[in-house]
């Protein structure tokens, strides 16, 4: 009979532990979704997640301020166990991160900047990425020569990588920034940047030696304008940061005038955000133990002519 009762009795912790992984409830929200990289990390996240039998809440700002926040709002009146936020505004949102940690709701950012109610912040070292960017640009240039920038300063990640360049640019005086386009729009981003570069080309015509693009999804649009205006690959060398199909198939293209990328790592962002919520979170170990302070870093990889082909694998 103790021997059956042992048995009963494993059996009832084995149900009660997979009941109460199957009742996790997971929040994850991207800023906007018509960016690549904000889908690919929260669609990394929400997979691993349901991988480990989680219940997943999957939301897209569209890139709204007001949206993301009654979004946020709703997670945690839905009293999830834990929020993950790709590209989220520490800054502009931080009513709500504030509500989230008084609700004892733990929230994992990704590529967002730092909160004081967050747990950390997942992301690549944007200072070593931005110089990464701008020195490689500069080498194609022989540290001589125009160029152009696309920026968006409303983000965290691509508003260190400009300021990397600006100091670039600071210490080798013989490449000038004959002009800038300062992304503004979130939701129209794209017709917004195509606008500002168009104009930014032509204004600075036959005098453009490279091009510098805060993200890839710039540099798509930029290519675009300067294939169809003729230009060859290498004639105005384009660099950018992110990574990602598209980016590698156009670096590989003889046709495109796209050289090069840092690359980050947006799907194991979004699976370390869920393997860090597991630890802390279901297994209570001390938040210390993954992140010693506000980030938690991953590495990136430059990705040219040289290496395109292990990535389009």
């Amino acid at each position: 009979m103790v021997g059956l009762r042992k048995v009963l009795l494993a059996a009832a912790a084995v149900v009660a532990m997979a009941q109460g992984a199957q009742a996790f409830e997971l929040g994850v929200i991207g800023f906007q979704f018509s960016s690549e990289t904000h889908a690919r990390v929260a669609n990394a996240a929400a997979a691993a997640a349901k991988a480990k039998g989680w219940n997943v809440t999957l939301l897209n700002s569209e890139g709204a301020l007001p949206k993301h926040a009654e979004q946020f709002d709703a997670l945690i009146a839905k009293k999830v166990d834990a929020i993950i936020i790709a590209m989220g505004k520490p800054v502009e949102a931080d009513a709500q991160f504030k509500a989230a940690k008084d609700a004892k709701i733990p929230v994992i950012t990704v590529q967002s900047g730092s909160s004081p109610h967050a747990l950390f912040d997942i992301q690549t070292n944007e200072y070593k990425v931005g110089a990464e960017a701008a020195l490689y640009l500069l080498g194609q240039l022989g540290y001589q020569g125009n160029i152009v920038t696309a920026r968006f300063d409303l983000n965290v990640a691509s508003r260190i990588r400009g300021k990397l360049l600006d100091n670039v640019l600071s210490e080798n005086q013989a490449v000038k920034e004959l002009g800038k386009f300062s992304m503004a729009r979130t939701q129209s981003w794209r017709d917004d940047v195509r606008a500002g570069m168009q104009a930014l080309l032509l204004q600075n015509q036959g005098k453009i030696n490279g091009i510098w693009a805060s993200f890839d999804g710039q540099a798509y649009i930029i290519d675009d304008l300067l294939q169809a205006q003729g230009v060859k690959k290498g004639q105005i060398p384009l660099v950018s940061v992110d990574g990602g199909k598209e980016t590698y198939a156009r670096i590989a293209d003889p046709a495109s005038t796209f050289m090069a990328t840092v690359s980050i790592p947006f799907e194991e962002m979004g699976k370390q955000a869920v393997d860090a919520i597991q630890a802390i979170v279901v297994e209570k170990k001390p938040k210390e133990t993954i992140a010693a302070g506000p980030y938690l870093f991953t590495d990136a990889v430059l990705v040219d002519k040289n290496n395109v082909q292990q990535f389009l694998k």
